[in-house]
């Protein structure tokens, strides 16, 4: 897989503000407040930095947080996952392989299969609609 870096400013050029706040500064959205958090249409959930395909609908749950939420991966070689003691918590950070894009936290709390909950933040995604 290439990956794509960029400057800050050329991120800036093509991404909006608060998609820079989120996938380049490690920020994250309001629960229960954007798009995907209840959203049920069938397709691929792709990096909004780079339309790298990361996430199935198929593998999409209710998981209650207020994100969208997934149980696993398209590909484990689609993300990367960091060490996050950040806000004084010990946590797994998500990112894109491709671009090095926050998207979220990945915790142990999830359902079968996997027991893993990616918590992902619905301003670091982009939904391509299964035809």
């Amino acid at each position: 897989m290439s990956k794509v870096q960029k400057s800050d400013d050329e991120w800036k050029e093509i991404l909006t503000d608060k998609e820079f706040k989120i996938l380049r500064k490690k920020g994250t959205e309001p629960p229960f407040t954007d798009k995907y958090a209840n959203f049920k249409k069938k397709g691929i959930y792709k990096c909004a930095g780079c339309g790298n395909e990361l996430f199935s609908s198929d593998a999409k749950y209710d998981s209650g947080s207020g994100w969208p939420s997934f149980y696993t991966t398209i590909s484990e070689e689609k993300i990367k996952l960091k060490s996050d003691k950040s806000l004084g918590m010990n946590r797994t950070e998500v990112l894109c392989n491709k671009c090095s894009g926050h998207l979220g936290h990945v915790f142990n709390d999830g359902p079968a299969p996997t027991g893993l909950r990616f918590c992902i933040n619905s301003t670091a995604l982009h939904f391509k609609e299964k035809k």
